[in-house]
C-alpha cells in the first residue's frame, strides 16, 4: 500500500504565560524527526513551564518519529517542564503499544514533580 505524502511542518510558539506549543502535521519519520528537535529546542530555550505537543495533524509516524517523541518526552521532563500530549491517531498509538510505551508516551498531561518525585 502506497502512502500519499503530506507536507510535514513543525510549528512552535511560547506564550507570555510561560506555555509553549509545538504542532507537527503530516508524517513523521527519519527525515522530519530533525524539525521536530529543532521546534522543541527552540520552545525550550525560552525555559516554559509547560510545553503542549499537538499531533492531531499527524497522519503516520515511524520509528524515528517515536524516538524523537520520546526524546522530546525526556528534554521537556528533565528541563522541569510539564509535558502535554494531545492528538495521538489510532496508527501512532498502535506503535506506542508495540513497544510497550503506552505509560510512558499517552496523552494528557506530565508533570516534571511528579517524574522528579519518583526518581527520589
Amino acid at each position: 500500500m502506497m502512502r500519499h505524502a503530506t507536507a510535514f511542518v513543525a510549528s512552535h510558539a511560547v506564550t507570555r504565560a510561560g506555555d509553549a506549543r509545538v504542532t507537527l502535521t503530516g508524517e513523521l519519520d527519519h527525515t522530519t524527526a530533525p524539525q521536530v528537535r529543532e521546534a522543541v529546542a527552540a520552545c525550550m530555550a525560552e525555559r516554559p513551564k509547560s510545553l503542549r505537543l499537538d499531533l492531531n495533524g499527524v497522519g503516520f509516524c515511524d520509528c524515528s518519529g517515536l524516538s524523537v517523541l520520546l526524546e522530546t518526552r525526556l528534554s521537556v521532563l528533565l528541563a522541569g517542564a510539564d509535558l502535554v500530549v494531545a492528538g495521538i491517531g489510532a496508527q501512532l498509538a498502535r506503535l506506542i503499544s508495540l513497544i510497550g510505551a503506552g505509560d510512558i508516551l499517552a496523552e494528557g498531561r506530565v508533570s516534571a514533580d511528579s517524574i522528579l518525585a519518583r526518581s527520589e
